[in-house]
């Protein structure tokens, strides 16, 4: 079966929010659900993940088209994210790392 096979399928007969692995870590198919006048969809979204290949967060970021894409990847680049992100780890407590668990069915993209 094709990946668009595979993504048709996961459309019309996946569970709603229901997440698909792929074959790139931190990358899944997430299926959203019907809303109001619009159908349900398909959207990309980025999560780490585990060392099993789970993700590691309840929601990661949800990308719906290449242009969100894009603009993600340009607030990426702003110089100031990592200085930032520097300041918040030194003020914020230690997180703890969650244990491992089981993995599913992954789509080969």
């Amino acid at each position: 079966m094709s990946s668009e096979d595979r993504l048709s399928s996961f459309l019309k007969t996946g569970p709603d929010w229901g997440r698909l692995k792929t074959s790139v870590p931190g990358i899944f198919v997430l299926k959203m659900p019907a809303y109001k006048s619009s159908p349900a969809r398909l959207a990309v979204e980025l999560n780490p993940v585990d060392a099993s290949g789970s993700p590691t967060k309840k929601r990661g970021v949800v990308l719906r088209s290449r242009e969100e894409l894009e603009e993600y990847r340009a607030i990426f680049q702003v110089e100031k994210l990592t200085p930032l992100l520097e300041q918040m780890e030194k003020v914020n407590p230690e997180v703890k790392k969650q244990a491992a668990q089981k993995s599913g069915d992954v789509l080969e993209i």
